[in-house]
């Protein structure tokens, strides 16, 4: 029940994380330095489009911008147009003309748009929050207009006038823009909308309002960077070094190009350059142009889906190997930003961050979880073995990464040793219970501290008898000698216990198969075979105090040990004669 509640946890926490995350919105900046790195559509500037700039060299020319007359921008527009037959479509002002200066300036100014082609002015509008009540609901409105500054009333009567303000997002960018807005009953447009409709309707084609969300903002992409639309400076067009036929048929744009004007701002177009107010403008309607606008997708439709694939992704790697996880999250990361540009393109835009957030901490959590899992799992067999085995070889085995503790075996060349104690039985019957279980224990703390002092495996005990393998779980070099040396110790040691008690002992050599024998939630490493069983009958025969071996144990081992011919033994179980030695001693080196 615990582990399917882990499982199910497992599931369900990164899915819910994944919705809490896309409704806060905790990582906005990084998010959206990646939305606008895969929705941007950086195509080029319409070349329909111009930009005359109030520079710095027009500034140089004619002084501080707030002392002109506006007979200037008067006559920019009659050169303009001139030649009815050759003038801009449109020509917008991205300057605030509100109230009155000079008279004659302002008289010219009106006169000029009332003559030439269609202008469209800059306005300004002033929010200010309102507490609003509808019904029983009341809500704070922060988009309440509280004002509209608009040029002076001459020229607002002879041109039509639309705000510029830029709308920042959370991370201080210019990525959204409002096409309009309405203070009460009245609708008020935008410059860059209304410049993009005269434009239009003078082509003598229809206008479409794109989808805006629930504020009322629409996302649109950056055509160009800073500087990137054909921007001449006025002086330069007013000096007639430009002629008025380069503007023929275009959107106009005339605005603030230098830094005192402080109409410049951070977008997301580029990181670290700031655009002017008048370049965003022309980004505006090049986008509504060209339809690369957007609005954000549906958050709760983007949550159940993504949150689906989520979910589904976690369930099936809960039993998967590593690898196709790491793969899997990949394809997912890939496909999601491939959807996201799909949808970019058709004017709906998604979070990036958040879901490739979630699978990469998925992923760092199966690395985590498998990592952790396989060293406990490796502590524990390894801690299970050193009641067994030697510490050398349990440090070979950690040093192993391939091992495993699984079910089956392997043919393996090992000796095995069978030792038994002598005279325990009537002892047993004479002593209480508590001393026999301490003599029992002395006894097989000798043979013990003997097997794994000489790098063997303590295979298992059985009653009062031992069974101990070598060269395996892993190569042991010398192995048969060294089951022999155990034998020998084995025996020098019971010389310092109890008199009455002693040990029977044999040794065999050869093929068996070794491995983890039992069931998944029982099993234990063993050795099994012919000369397992052939160990343990020399051991049956061996008398008190002796050490038997086979032929096979001989012949490896004589040369450093003295043995002596016994003769052949019929042994239970083996059809076969057994040639068998008796151990004497190790020779002299």
């Amino acid at each position: 029940m615990k582990k399917k509640l882990i499982s199910l946890l497992e599931v369900i926490i990164p899915v819910l994380l994944f919705m809490v995350l896309v409704i806060t919105e905790p990582f906005y900046s990084p998010d959206a330095f990646m939305c606008d790195s895969l929705y941007s559509k950086m195509e080029g500037t319409d070349r329909r489009i111009k930009i005359i700039t109030v520079d710095e060299e027009t500034l140089e020319a004619y002084g501080n911008f707030e002392e002109w007359s506006r007979e200037k921008i008067a006559n920019l527009i009659e050169l303009l147009c001139a030649d009815k037959e050759h003038m801009p479509s449109v020509i917008a002002l991205d300057f605030l003309f509100t109230g009155e200066t000079d008279k004659p300036g302002d008289g010219l100014l009106v006169q000029a748009c009332k003559n030439g082609c269609p202008v469209i002015a800059a306005s300004n509008l002033v929010y200010r929050g309102k507490t609003e009540k509808t019904g029983s609901d009341i809500r704070f409105n922060k988009w309440n207009v509280e004002l509209v500054e608009t040029p002076y009333e001459a020229l607002d009567e002879q041109v039509k006038s639309g705000f510029t303000n830029a709308y920042l997002a959370q991370d201080g960018k210019v990525r959204y823009t409002k096409l309009y807005e309405t203070m009460g009953k009245e609708r008020i447009d935008s410059l860059a909308w209304l410049v993009y409709e005269e434009f239009l309707t003078g082509q003598g084609l229809t206008p479409k309002m794109p989808r805006l969300d629930a504020r009322g903002l629409m996302h649109f992409s950056f055509s160009g960077v800073v500087g990137e639309y054909s921007h001449l400076s006025l002086s330069e067009v007013l000096k007639g070094n430009i002629p008025a036929s380069e503007f023929e048929d275009c959107i106009v744009f005339v605005g603030a190009y230098a830094p005192g004007f402080q109409d410049a701002y951070m977008t997301a177009a580029e990181r670290d350059s700031q655009m002017y107010g008048v370049e965003i403008q022309a980004n505006i309607v090049q986008a509504l142009l060209d339809g690369k606008t957007a609005v954000p997708a549906s958050v709760l439709w983007y949550i159940l889906i993504a949150g689906m694939v989520l979910a589904v992704f976690f369930f099936v790697a809960r039993k998967q190997k590593l690898l196709p996880v790491v793969i899997e999250a990949i394809v997912l990361m890939v496909g999601h930003v491939l959807i996201g540009k799909f949808l970019a393109g058709k004017g709906y835009t998604i979070t990036q961050i958040y879901f490739v957030l979630i699978l990469v901490l998925g992923v760092l959590y199966q690395i985590i979880g498998k990592y952790v899992a396989e060293k406990l799992r490796r502590r524990k067999l390894l801690s299970t073995f050193k009641k067994y085995v030697a510490h050398q070889v349990v440090d070979e085995l950690a040093k192993d990464d391939s091992f495993k503790l699984r079910l089956g075996g392997e043919k393996r060349d090992i000796a095995v040793l069978f030792v038994d104690i002598r005279g325990f039985t009537p002892l047993s019957e004479r002593l209480a219970p508590e001393e026999v279980v301490k003599v029992l224990n002395e006894y097989l703390n000798l043979t013990t501290s003997c097997i794994l002092r000489n790098e063997g495996m303590l295979d298992k005990f059985i009653g009062d008898a031992t069974m101990a393998v070598f060269n395996a779980p892993i190569d042991l070099e010398d192995y048969t000698y060294k089951a022999v040396k155990t034998a020998l110790d084995m025996q020098a040691g019971a010389k310092k216990l109890r008199q009455d008690v002693s040990f029977g002992i044999g040794v065999n050599c050869g093929e068996a198969v070794v491995g983890n024998i039992g069931c998944e939630f029982r099993m234990d490493y063993t050795a099994i075979g012919d000369t397992v069983n052939t160990a343990a009958r020399l051991e049956s025969r061996a008398p008190k105090g002796e050490i038997l071996i086979s032929e096979q144990v001989y012949e490896r081992v004589k040369d450093r040990v003295e043995a002596e011919y016994v003769g052949e033994m019929e042994l239970k179980g083996k059809s076969n004669i057994v040639k068998t030695y008796r151990v004497i001693k190790e020779k002299e080196s």
